[in-house]
């Protein structure tokens, strides 16, 4: 046996056991307990993810990244501009593009539960999300030619009705492809390639609208390109996996008798999840905060840009290191960065503190979104994920849309300050929220009572 496989064979379970739970039930000591665990486990880290190298994840697992990076291209060149287009040109109200982007999102998240549902129900994950990204290609269109906010607002809806279709198969078939011990790496790859779809898809809304002379249209015209680009590669390079492990037959998968099955883990991970999306509202009001310190219209959707240049930074080395660490010690940081980026946001004054907000903001996304959703995985029956990440998108999609609303409020009544110190204000609430959690499941572990760590199969 390799060094590496018997070091980490024989730090199995003292990794593991501090998954979840801190080393000490003292809560005001809590912080700094999970900060130095992890850093006295970094090098462990290291070691035992060093074989889970971008080289060594499933090729399908790299198709359904650059499925997502076109897919993203196409959304956020539209993303990027349209609250500009929705404020600037069409005269609504930031409350309007908070209300307009937390139902989008809700929809989405409500139509994930059925498509995970129904993959699990039919076992086939790939037609489902084939399906979702062809539906989101064929919205595209409708953004150049909507004569009026009605028709952008519907066009948004079905957007997001075709990520709610593809999103909860798609994680699902990522989790069905890739191995255990690479699963972090897998979620942190395909998460990693979607952001750098997200970074390309505003930049290249700068440089056609720069050469345009703020051509909404046309803008909206050539973002249709790489969404069928996306739809196509979907059907031709990514192939259904044979089921390797024993799985029993789902029948009615949101039934009480199949959500039972659920593990209390599984549904502590949600209301972690859903505390952290209170706390992050749509990065729409990012784009607004750009216009509001007075940025030319052409170079607003740089805010997404410089976001998503730390979110690509971070996605991937944050979920290979989850492979090997305590995730509790990732979940904090990434926390104590979104705080960060509040606060900055709403207190440091104009481009450098935009652009150090927005670096710490998707500094925050890379260390949260991809360890999220590869916690789902780990603790779901392997039958049972498409629904598991429908109900987890279901609840954080409600939380997304209650979010979005509330900051749209704060915006209209005391400006982008109060925006973002709210945030910052259910940030703390969420990270004592997640010390707490912490010592319960100590306490639970403590007293015998089974809670699964990373493996749950």
């Amino acid at each position: 046996m390799a060094p590496w496989r018997a070091k980490a064979e024989l730090d199995r379970k003292p990794v593991n056991a501090q998954r979840f739970a801190g080393a000490d039930d003292n809560t005001s000591h809590l912080v700094t307990d999970v900060v130095v665990q992890g850093a006295r486990n970094l090098t462990d880290a290291e070691a035992k993810s060093s074989p889970a190298t971008w080289r060594k994840v499933p090729g399908a697992i790299w198709a359904i990244g650059f499925v997502s990076l076109f897919m993203d291209i196409s959304s956020e060149m539209i993303h990027a501009i349209l609250p500009l287009y929705l404020v600037t040109v069409l005269g609504t109200s930031t409350l309007t593009v908070g209300v307009i982007e937390g139902v989008a999102e809700a929809t989405a998240a409500i139509t994930k539960v059925f498509s995970g549902a129904l993959s699990d129900w039919l076992g086939k994950r790939k037609l489902l999300a084939a399906i979702g990204y062809g539906l989101a290609a064929l919205t595209k269109p409708i953004f150049p030619l909507a004569p009026s906010v009605g028709w952008l607002i519907g066009a948004r809806f079905i957007d997001r009705i075709g990520k709610g279709i593809r999103g909860a198969p798609r994680d699902a078939l990522v989790a069905d492809i890739s191995p255990p011990e690479l699963r972090g790496a897998s979620f942190g790859l395909r998460q990693s390639l979607d952001t750098l779809g997200a970074l390309l898809g505003p930049l290249l809304a700068i440089l056609f609208m720069w050469a345009l002379s703020n051509d909404f249209t046309t803008v909206f015209w050539i973002a249709v390109i790489p969404a069928f680009v996306s739809s196509g590669l979907i059907i031709v390079a990514v192939k259904e996996p044979e089921r390797s492990e024993p799985t029993r037959a789902v029948h009615m998968p949101l039934s009480r008798r199949e959500l039972g099955r659920l593990s209390a883990t599984y549904w502590w991970v949600v209301a972690v999840a859903s505390a952290f999306t209170l706390a992050r509202f749509s990065e729409a009001f990012l784009v607004l905060k750009g216009q509001d310190i007075g940025l030319p219209i052409a170079l607003v959707p740089a805010v997404m840009v410089v976001m998503n240049i730390a979110y690509f930074l971070s996605a991937y080395p944050v979920g290979a290191l989850s492979d090997g660490m305590n995730r509790m010690t990732l979940l904090v940081v990434g926390l104590l960065l979104l705080l960060a980026a509040d606060l900055v946001l709403a207190l440091a004054p104009g481009l450098a503190g935009l652009a150090i907000g927005a670096s710490l903001w998707g500094l925050h996304m890379g260390f949260t979104q991809g360890l999220l959703v590869t916690l789902v995985a780990d603790t779901a029956p392997p039958e049972l994920r498409g629904t598991a990440f429908g109900m987890f998108n279901l609840i954080t999609g409600i939380a997304l849309l209650a979010a979005s609303v509330i900051a749209g409020i704060l915006w209209d009544l005391a400006g982008p300050e109060g925006t973002f110190l709210g945030g910052a204000a259910f940030t703390i609430m969420t990270l004592a929220g997640l010390l707490l959690l912490n010592v319960r499941l100590k306490r639970r572990r403590n007293a015998g009572e089974e809670i699964p760590d990373r493996k749950t199969e």
